[in-house]
């Protein structure tokens, strides 16, 4: 099974523009990414700390609906 890397938010964000998710707004330090049928909500905590690996699988997984494979090849 492929592994998760941590990222900063910002490159998380861009990984999921590029698969057709929009910014939508922004709340305090949480981002808000929608597409066609999705809401994600990304942690934008200290700009280039690393998002924890927990929180970057439950974006990636539950809430973007992506495969780990899939999101590590953008």
């Amino acid at each position: 099974m492929p592994k998760l890397n941590p990222l900063p938010a910002k490159k998380i964000i861009r990984k999921l523009e590029s698969v057709g998710f929009i910014k939508t707004h922004q709340r305090g330090s949480h981002v808000y990414l929608k597409n066609a049928d999705k809401i994600v909500t990304v942690p934008l905590h200290g700009g280039n700390k690393d998002v924890p690996i927990g929180t970057l699988h439950n974006i990636v997984v539950k809430q973007a609906n992506l495969s780990i494979e899939k999101f590590n090849n953008l």
